[in-house]
């Protein structure tokens, strides 16, 4: 394991991130994911929550006199050692996706801006299987890494107003699942039946960060027979 170059930013008056100078990969997941259990475990009666990102790690603390500073240091030291990768043992899911009609709205539009045919839209994105890096910007929104080059699309200029639960997008060079209707600037090209998000469960996200997705392409019958099962 090497070191990894990292710098420790004051986040408002009650957070501290560690930022990550490394690209973005199931790696750096792993070892992002590693730290904030470390953090919770070692500095409990501190924090308020963890939030792992792509390439940093935010402490919540609760504010109190020399909080900040301690939890600096604390880090630096921490820091000076390699990181070890998250050992969690991820989950693959099957996620049913119809890619016709009213459920891509945006399909025909981002196909013709990435030069392919609607058909090989679908076909690209359904063929990988992702990653699931992290949760947000609702809750249980799955960003997910993975997304075929010939897919990378700059998100929409004008955002929709509401983004139907369930819609799977493509925003920039991510792929996501909405859980709940929000607004939303990513192209929607699917939508599954499934409910993603369910506060009340045990486990209220379908997935975690590491889990593995993939999409299964159903007809929009399908999609109402599923439904009719929630």
């Amino acid at each position: 394991m090497s070191l990894l170059s990292t710098k420790l930013v004051a986040n408002g008056d009650s957070g501290l991130t560690v930022l990550f100078d490394a690209p973005v990969s199931e790696q750096l997941s792993r070892q992002i994911q590693w730290l904030s259990k470390q953090c919770q475990q070692q500095f409990a009666e501190f924090l308020l929550d963890t939030i792992p990102a792509y390439q940093s790690l935010t402490l919540l603390y609760r504010p109190r006199a020399n909080t900040y500073q301690m939890l600096h240091e604390a880090l630096q030291n921490m820091l000076l050692k390699p990181i070890a990768q998250d050992d969690y043992q991820a989950k693959n899911i099957s996620i049913p996706v119809c890619y016709q009609g009213e459920y891509a709205p945006d399909l025909q539009a981002m196909a013709k801006t990435c030069g392919l045919s609607t058909q090989e839209v679908v076909a690209l994105h359904f063929a990988p299987e992702y990653l699931v890096h992290i949760l947000g910007f609702s809750p249980g929104f799955l960003y997910l890494g993975g997304l075929a080059q010939a897919l990378i699309c700059p998100r929409k200029s004008i955002p929709a107003t509401s983004v139907p639960a369930g819609s799977v997008g493509i925003g920039g060079e991510q792929t996501g699942i909405y859980p709940q209707a929000s607004p939303g600037g990513w192209h929607i090209i699917g939508r599954t039946p499934l409910k993603l998000f369910t506060p009340h469960s045990a486990s209220p996200c379908i997935a975690q960060p590491l889990d593995k997705i993939v999409f299964e392409p159903i007809s929009p019958q399908d999609f109402v027979r599923l439904s009719e099962k929630k």
